[in-house]
């Protein structure tokens, strides 16, 4: 981990007179679980929307594997191979989970007029896809709900469902924007491993919103600390639970909230 796949450099996010992002800056290590942490509002999502394209900043830059993502509309992003989810499970409630998985499948000649008058094309890449939606299923241990409506999941099931559609997008680099939040601890452990899985076994560079601290801190390589906007330390997760900044302004918080 000597590179890093990400830089965000001084970016900054007004919402009228409030800046929400106040010239953050952080890098992304390749090949490293990165956590972002902060206390509530303190710009963590913010900065996510800023990274992949669902906000545009007032200043700053960032930049993906040496290339400036900042002002690129989300779809153009994805495709640099940066893809997120989401807080809340962005799913069609009335397809199937495996329906849900194949519109995340990259490299679909419907996608082009010309490729999808191609009916040979289509119907063979449409079996690819098929197919990479079902390896996916299998390795989220979701294969048995393949035909069943993505209504009837329940809220974990919907954050497995959310990964795998960003797993069909082949991303370079994953955001995972709070992945635990609502989930059942026995889902909870399933999706950390998933994580674990994707770094060791898929290489991929993955950067993570999350207040559970026990799972920041036993993941991840590296976290980021944010507060007001701003980035008040960054380290391994030892020196963040000793960081006196840190402590202050959320571990502190969230401790007491265990108490």
């Amino acid at each position: 981990m000597t590179e890093h796949a990400l830089l965000v450099d001084g970016i900054v996010r007004r919402f009228g007179g409030v800046r929400a992002v106040d010239g953050a800056s952080f890098t992304v290590q390749d090949g490293s679980i990165t956590g972002l942490i902060g206390p509530n509002g303190a710009g963590k999502t913010t900065v996510f929307n800023i990274i992949s394209g669902f906000l545009r900043a007032d200043g700053g830059a960032v930049t993906f594997r040496g290339r400036r993502l900042d002002g690129f509309p989300p779809h153009r992003i994805a495709q640099a191979g940066l893809v997120r989810t989401f807080q809340a499970p962005r799913i069609l409630t009335r397809m199937s989970v495996l329906e849900n998985l194949m519109l995340g499948g990259v490299k679909q000649p419907g996608e082009r007029f010309a490729l999808a008058c191609l009916l040979g094309s289509a119907s063979r890449r449409e079996r690819e896809v098929r197919e990479e939606a079902m390896a996916v299923l299998d390795l989220l241990r979701l294969t048995h709900l393949a035909p069943a409506y993505a209504g009837t999941l329940s809220g974990g099931q919907r954050k497995l469902l959310e990964l795998g559609r960003a797993l069909m997008a082949a991303p370079r680099l994953l955001l995972l924007d709070e992945p635990l939040a609502g989930v059942a601890p026995a889902l909870a452990d399933q999706l950390l491993d998933h994580v674990g899985t994707l770094r060791k076994h898929r290489g991929m560079t993955i950067l993570i919103i999350e207040h559970d601290m026990e799972a920041v801190m036993s993941i991840c390589d590296w976290v980021v600390a944010m507060d007001q906007g701003r980035v008040i330390a960054s380290g391994t997760p030892r020196q963040i639970q000793t960081n006196e900044r840190v402590i202050a302004s959320y571990l502190g918080t969230v401790a007491a909230a265990h108490v």
